[in-house]
């Protein structure tokens, strides 16, 4: 497009904002509660299965789905098409549906000269970012709602964000008459549209060679010109969690042990972890932070910010033993537990920011509730340790107006202000007090919950739960993590993988994102447990995605697949947002894929998508950190990767009469830590004591583990099986079947060439109902190969 051409269509664009007098205001967040069954209308949405497209399902407006159903009509009636784009959690998307799309003039002006689609952006992401990109192109930046007008081929001409509603109303009078009495410029706008966006799609990526490893220097040296001294983070205001971000620094800190990298990553968690962007009371983070301080939060709850920041507070414990960072990862993942998860084992995806028609209503309190539910005296002390204020602290975002209510947040951690306050009950005394609170704050009318499971976004939490339960040894996230997982493939992958499931229907083919992330949290599974079957289904599906979404010809992959309907454009996702890009957490997968199975081709394809996006990669590293993560990997070992790292030595085997025992070592993380699996196979028949018989005669299963340069921690058993057998009345606590006994582990140095040697000792005693065999006391013994 010459650039004649692209200010006629920029100037088209603008006469129509001109014209309506309106300014663009990018908006992002949040919810209101589903219509009635009672209301006046009942548009196509009622069959839809999100529930965002079901909030707007009995607006006055005669919405479609995405389909060719609406773009037939449009074409047989020669309307334009207003698209509409937002979720179930964004707060200014349920502001335009009650102010215009729930006004009966409004509708009125839709229905006659437009034919209305409404998407759900987390369902249909490849919609989103095409039309967000033309969003971008048009106003300079974009958000959520979007609203969008095209000709019936799908081509855009006209964008915004959220309007008022009297804007709106001029922005539909000025766009129908343009459509109607300008339509070669509407259309010569339309084409010109697209080229650009299609030239932006094909040219924005040139391929290059593997960036040089001082790019990952240059994207920390970003970050550090951008980071918040003060109050953490690499932005001003709003501030977005930066776990992205984090990632990388942590990982740099691993490989140069520079202090000013960790400076940022704990500067950051302290503040998070203590600012009204974290629920204190019931656990999880908001979205984001509406002031520089992470103070007062834009208040939805979203299922991948808490995966992801999980995940990066129990990383930076293992290196800082800072135990609010393991409080903070446990909580979260607690809370995700708690409140957003299905029956069957899968998570659901956001809860939305408000209730009762007010923004963070459900999670703020006045000085006088607080008083009332604790008593003056403890009620006082929370409010002095919480910084609740009598006038409130927490004002509106847009006026600035108090409220009168507060967000509870801390100017330092409980333990910190107990030895300051010379009250060492005081963290006791608060946790009876956010039990009392939390009771209360359950009796309101709750946020409203988008249950829809999200196959990339569970991934995500598989992931991070995974790698939770692993490194803070809590087996019960890893098996959360595996029931998780055993859901996705049950209920979403059979002949293809789907993205959406919900209330027992599954749909939308997956994309990119599905693959990545689900394939991540599955080699992370893995890592936690060593169970072939994840490490399998993570390379069939890694296999799978290298197959539909990788493109031969330039390299990289697609954000959707030759299996998914043709849209205007395919798009490559390359810089992270809100979620990793999936370009990176692709590149990541086939890195540790080649780094576990030993094949080149991995490694080949890992280096290819770096190459791809090379020059956007060098260009901005701190905008492409997931990738940047990768190029790092890349680099370590001079660069060469000349070969896998051992995922795992081949298990010791002792079979002694009827029982059976293996050892399994696992690839240890980059700072030492892994976790010793001991399993213990008892023939039908037969039992061992569990290691806390009832009758302290019995002789207990028991681990120990020695080895020079090594350090464990305690076993983790599993609970005995109560049983009477015939030979006694007494009850009696054994294990039968299959047992398995988890060893947390650090390694302190090397102890010999090619890694440190474990001994583990087993003792036991094998019974049946009639008769006991001698003790067995037995070692196995293996080498934790030395990390790169």
């Amino acid at each position: 497009m010459n650039r004649k051409a692209f200010v006629m269509m920029v100037l088209l664009a603008v006469s129509i904002l001109a014209a309506a007098g309106f300014v663009s205001l990018t908006r992002t967040h949040e919810v209101s509660p589903n219509k009635p069954d009672t209301a006046r209308h009942t548009n196509r949405l009622i069959s839809e299965s999100s529930p965002y497209l079901l909030q707007h399902a009995h607006n006055p407006v005669d919405w479609y789905p995405w389909g060719q159903e609406a773009f037939e009509k449009a074409k047989k009636e020669d309307k334009p098409v207003f698209l509409s784009v937002g979720y179930s959690s964004c707060h200014w998307c349920h502001v335009m549906e009650s102010e215009s799309f729930e006004n009966e003039e409004i509708a009125k002006l839709l229905n006659e000269h437009f034919v209305c689609i409404k998407v759900d952006r987390e369902e249909r992401p490849d919609i989103d970012d095409i039309y967000m990109l033309a969003t971008q192109l048009l106003t300079g930046s974009g958000g959520w709602p979007m609203s969008v007008f095209l000709t019936p081929e799908g081509k855009p001409f006209y964008a915004g964000t959220y309007f008022p509603r009297r804007q709106f109303e001029s922005v539909l009078t000025q766009i129908a008459d343009a459509y109607a009495n300008r339509r070669k410029e509407v259309d010569e706008a339309a084409d010109q549209i697209t080229d650009r966006l299609r030239e932006l799609a094909a040219g924005r990526f040139k391929s290059g060679p593997i960036p040089p490893a001082r790019t990952v220097e240059d994207a920390v040296r970003s970050l550090m010109r951008r980071f918040d001294r003060e109050h953490g983070g690499f932005s001003d205001k709003p501030k977005f969690p930066p776990y992205n971000d984090l990632r990388l620094l942590i990982d740099e800190y691993r490989r140069t042990k520079d202090d000013s990298a960790l400076l940022m990553v704990t500067r950051t968690l302290d503040a998070m972890a203590l600012g009204g962007v974290y629920d204190h009371l019931g656990g999880g983070f908001h979205r984001y932070s509406t002031d520089e301080r992470w103070l007062v939060p834009h208040f939805e709850k979203m299922l991948y910010d808490n995966a992801l920041l999980a995940r990066v507070y129990a990383d930076a414990w293992t290196i800082t033993k800072n135990p609010l960072y393991r409080e903070r990862a446990t909580q979260t993942l607690d809370w995700v537990l708690r409140e957003m998860h299905d029956k069957g084992g899968g998570f659901y995806s956001a809860l939305d920011a408000d209730s009762e028609g007010e923004e963070g209503k459900f999670y703020a309190w006045t000085k006088q509730e607080i008083l009332r539910a604790l008593g003056r005296g403890e009620g006082e002390l929370f409010c002095r340790v919480y910084n609740i204020e009598a006038g409130g602290n927490f004002a509106e975002e847009a006026s600035g107006r108090k409220t009168g209510s507060n967000i509870p947040y801390l100017k330092k951690p409980i333990d910190k202000l107990a030895a300051g306050m010379k009250q060492a009950d005081l963290p006791d005394r608060m946790s009876k007090a956010h039990a009392k609170l939390l009771a209360l704050r359950g009796k309101r009318v709750r946020p409203g919950l988008d249950d829809k499971v999200l196959t990339g976004w569970n991934g995500l939490m598989i992931g991070s739960l995974a790698f939770c339960g692993r490194v803070l040894s809590e087996p019960r996230y890893t098996k959360a993590g595996s029931t998780a997982a055993d859901f996705i493939l049950k209920h979403l992958y059979e002949k293809k993988l789907l993205r959406r499931y919900r209330h027992g229907k599954a749909g939308v083919t997956a994309f990119l994102d599905d693959y990545a992330y689900l394939s991540s949290g599955l080699l992370d599974l893995y890592d936690a447990t060593r169970d072939e079957k994840w490490r399998g289904v993570a390379r069939r599906l890694a296999d799978e995605m290298l197959d539909r979404f990788s493109d031969p010809k330039d390299g990289g992959f697609y954000s959707t697949s030759e299996h998914h309907e043709e849209i205007l454009i395919r798009l490559k996702d390359v810089y992270d947002s809100a979620l990793p890009s999936s370009n990176g957490m692709a590149s990541e997968v086939l890195l540790g894929l080649y780094l576990l199975t030993g094949e080149a081709a991995y490694k080949d394809e890992a280096a290819r998508t770096i190459r791809t996006f090379s020059a956007a990669i060098q260009r901005s590293p701190a905008s492409t950190v997931t990738l940047t993560r990768v190029l790092a990997a890349y680099h370590d070992d001079g660069g060469k990767l000349k070969g896998p790292v051992p995922a795992e030595q081949p298990p010791t085997l002792v079979q002694k009469g009827p029982v059976k025992a293996s050892l399994t070592v696992p690839r240890v993380s980059s700072d030492g830590a892994g976790t010793l699996l001991v399993r213990v196979d008892i023939d039908r028949g037969w039992h061992i004591n569990s290691h806390k018989p009832i009758q302290t005669y019995l002789i207990p299963t028991r681990v120990t583990v020695s080895g020079s340069g090594i350090s464990a921690g305690e076993p983790t058993y599993p609970a005995g099986k109560l049983v009477t057998l015939g030979f006694s009345p007494e009850r009696l606590s054994v294990y039968e079947g299959r047992v398995e006994i988890r060893v947390p582990f650090r390694v302190q140095s090397s102890g010999s060439v090619g890694g440190t040697r474990v001994a583990v000792r087993l003792n036991y005693q094998p019974c049946n109902d009639k008769t006991c065999l001698e003790p067995v006391d037995i070692e196995l013994r293996a080498v934790i190969p030395l990390q790169r």
